[in-house]
């Protein structure tokens, strides 16, 4: 599959690294360093444009080293880059750690994966079917 981008950052376009990734890192394309304190979050842009096929979307997850090294995150993981928008694709970056966290252009600051979704359409009913779990939620199975 083929998507369409605008790359206006200067750095090269989000490839993936090997032949398993499922994720292309995405680079900050910012003019100074921002530099977010302890809790602190920013929206980072990238410089980034793309037209997505219908049926397609694309989620911004955090990368695991940065959040294991430096407590730096996405806030709305995964956020979700629909296939009708146009707009630049930015970065909610947040600073978990107790420490200061500066990023500069062009360090990899995400990752991106595009996905297949379809859209369901909701039927209203007055009972659902009846399941072994049922109602059982968060941790109902126990620890071990």
């Amino acid at each position: 599959m083929k998507v369409k981008i605008v790359n206006d950052s200067g750095h090269r376009l989000p490839k993936y690294e090997t032949a398993a990734s499922a994720g292309m890192d995405l680079r900050a394309s910012i003019e100074k360093d921002i530099t977010l304190k302890s809790l602190e979050r920013a929206l980072i842009p990238t410089g980034l444009f793309m037209e997505l096929p219908v049926g397609f979307e694309a989620q911004v997850r955090p990368r695991s080293g940065l959040a294991a090294k430096f407590g730096i995150t996405v806030l709305n993981t995964p956020g979700t880059i629909d296939a009708d928008y146009r707009g630049e694709i930015k970065v909610i970056l947040v600073n978990l750690s107790n420490e200061e966290f500066t990023i500069s252009n062009g360090d990899r600051i995400a990752q991106m994966i595009i996905s297949e979704h379809i859209q369901a359409q909701m039927e209203e009913v007055k009972i659902l079917s009846e399941t072994e779990r049922g109602s059982g939620g968060f941790g109902h199975t126990g620890k071990k």
